[in-house]
C-alpha cells in the first residue's frame, strides 16, 4: 500500500540521517583523539555492526589502525590506534582475551621466556654432566682466600648463575670448548712469537 511505502521511505531516510549524524560524531571524536598527544589508543563504547563499520571507515580515512574486540554482538567495541602505536600481536591477543594490555608486564614475560630458552639451549649444549666429585667452590679456594671470603665468592657465583645470559654471537659458536681453547692458545703463541 502507498502508506506502507511512505512509512518505509520515512524510516530509511531517518536511518540514513542517523548514520550521517553518527559519522559526523565519530569524525569529531577521531580528530580529538588524533590531537590528544598523550593518547596512543582509544577504546570506544560498544556499538552495533553498522556503527562499527562506520567508525572503522572514519579511522581508515584518518590514517589510523582500528580493530573490533568482544565476543558477543552486544559487547563488541572498536579500538583505534595511532599508526606509530600500532598494536603487536601480543597486545591484540590480550584484548581478544578481554584483558587490559600492560606493556611492562608483557616485556617482563618476553624476557623470562627468552631467558628460559637461553638456559635450555645452554643445558643442551653442555650435554649430560659426567659423574664426579661435587665441585664446591668454597672448599676449593678456602686455603687461598679464607673461609669468609670463599663464602662471599660462592654467593656471587650462585647469583650470577641465575642470569645465564649468553650473547647471541656465542650461540652460533659450534666449536667445542676444547677447540675454542686451542684456538685461543694458538693466537697467544703467535702474539708472543711476534713480540719476541
Amino acid at each position: 500500500t502507498p502508506e506502507q511505502a511512505a512509512r518505509m521511505k520515512k524510516l530509511q531516510e531517518q536511518e540514513k540521517r542517523q548514520k550521517v549524524e553518527f559519522r559526523k560524531r565519530m569524525e569529531q571524536e577521531v580528530s580529538q583523539f588524533i590531537q590528544a598527544t598523550g593518547e596512543p589508543r582509544r577504546r570506544f563504547q560498544p556499538m552495533n555492526k553498522i556503527e562499527r563499520s562506520i567508525l572503522h571507515d572514519v579511522a581508515e580515512v584518518a590514517g589510523l589502525t582500528s580493530f573490533s574486540f568482544g565476543d558477543d554482538e552486544d559487547s563488541r567495541y572498536v579500538m583505534v590506534f595511532k599508526k606509530e602505536f600500532a598494536p603487536s600481536d601480543e597486545e591484540l591477543d590480550a584484548y581478544r582475551r578481554g584483558e587490559e594490555w600492560d606493556p611492562a608486564r608483557a616485556e617482563e614475560r618476553r624476557r623470562l621466556r627468552e631467558l628460559a630458552a637461553q638456559q635450555e639451549e645452554a643445558e643442551l649444549e653442555r650435554g649430560p654432566t659426567p659423574p664426579g666429585p661435587p665441585n664446591d667452590y668454597k672448599d676449593k679456594y678456602r686455603h687461598l682466600i679464607g673461609s669468609d671470603a670463599a663464602k662471599a665468592a660462592a654467593r656471587t657465583m650462585e647469583a650470577n648463575k641465575a642470569y645465564g645470559c649468553v650473547p647471541v654471537a656465542n650461540k652460533r659458536d659450534t666449536r667445542s670448548i676444547e677447540e675454542a681453547m686451542n684456538e685461543i692458545r694458538a693466537k697467544k703463541r703467535l702474539r708472543q712469537a711476534g713480540e719476541g
